[in-house]
């Protein structure tokens, strides 16, 4: 609550500051969407509004842009109605939760759109660490040899992928409890004793760490973050913890290609993007305009207050590109989450 409350009081109250020119709006300038992929009112609606109003002012004549919110909490019918139904005219943006990756990656029956073929304009990347319960430091070769680790978790098809196959690339076991589906409710599964290893991961998280290295958590790992480049780099709010690649090498090659795209796709608290097929001439404003909006105070400050990194398009063409995985990655992913969740995609 307190993250999306300051999201929303910054922005309304900085919109004036930040955006000058909305008090100017051409009124010769039409109105432009910006589909939602979320409920309204959701984390990826308030996004939405505040990519609205920081985008606006930096577009061609100052549109209004009006956010339409479509579908459920995952994204996937907002996606689905991107690569299906809008015009790559230049006059519909979207944005999506990473969520909607992860529903891809596991070859989801849902999913009838390909985030590789997006085009994109900007990312809100966040950070995910494993927590392990101590002492530190925890030794890797003894954590193969021991019995699984209890991984609090919401579903296979969640953020908590990543934690599951990085844990698998080194060869660890695990024991998923899931249906843990939020931060309060495995903090408390871990304080209760009744999971060994919490995943944090999305907006907040150097927050949600004090109350379980309270309770006897240290990390392991973190998944790292999405560099402007479009590579994995350190996660600056978690200056010198290890990523999980470094921890070792992949005891199956197919295994650490499905990992580094379910960590990217975990990494992605939202994507903003323009359909398929959107050609340079309409797609040069909109990149304009966020780049602009990214650096706006109030974007910015929104940002900032929830842990959230902004990464330009140059960024999150590396992470859709990363989601092309091969079949022989996406099969061994499938293979895994069967055998140890007992998990099929529907």
């Amino acid at each position: 609550m307190k993250r999306r409350n300051l999201l929303g009081g910054m922005l309304g109250g900085a919109a004036a500051a930040s955006c000058p020119a909305l008090a100017l709006a051409d009124a010769a300038a039409s109105p432009l969407t910006l589909l939602v992929a979320g409920p309204d009112g959701g984390q990826t609606s308030r996004w939405g509004n505040a990519c609205a109003l920081a985008l606006s002012p930096c577009l061609p004549g100052t549109p209004t842009i009006l956010p339409q919110a479509v579908g459920g909490l995952d994204g996937v019918t907002g996606a689905n109605q991107l690569d299906a139904l809008v015009v790559p005219d230049g006059k519909t943006a979207a944005i999506f939760p990473g969520l909607a990756l992860i529903a891809y990656l596991t070859g989801d029956s849902r999913v009838h759109f390909d985030p590789t073929r997006w085009v994109p304009l900007l990312a809100g990347v966040n950070s995910g660490v494993l927590m392990l319960r101590g002492p530190a430091p925890i030794n890797i070769a003894n954590l193969r040899g021991a019995p699984p680790i209890r991984l609090a978790a919401d579903q296979p098809q969640s953020r908590d992928l990543a934690a599951m196959l990085a844990l698998a690339r080194l060869g660890i076991g695990t024991a998923p409890v899931f249906g843990l589906r939020d931060t309060d409710a495995k903090t408390r599964a871990f304080i209760d004793g009744a999971v060994d290893a919490v995943f944090l991961c999305g907006e907040g998280v150097p927050e949600d760490v004090a109350p379980l290295t309270a309770a006897g958590a240290v990390p392991l790992f973190s998944i790292g973050a999405l560099g402007p480049n479009g590579r994995i780099a350190e996660d600056t709010l978690f200056p010198g913890l290890a990523d999980a690649r470094s921890l070792g090498p992949a005891i199956t090659p197919d295994i650490d290609t499905a990992y580094q795209a379910a960590a990217v796709a975990a990494q992605l608290d939202f994507l903003l993007v323009l359909p398929k097929m959107t050609s340079p001439a309409a797609t040069d404003p909109w990149a304009q305009a966020a780049l602009q909006a990214a650096a706006s105070p109030a974007l910015a400050a929104a940002a900032s207050a929830s842990s959230i990194v902004l990464q330009p398009d140059t960024a999150l063409a590396g992470a859709l590109a990363s989601l092309a995985l091969p079949q022989a990655a996406q099969n061994s992913m499938l293979a895994y989450l069967a055998k140890n969740c007992g998990w099929q995609p529907s």
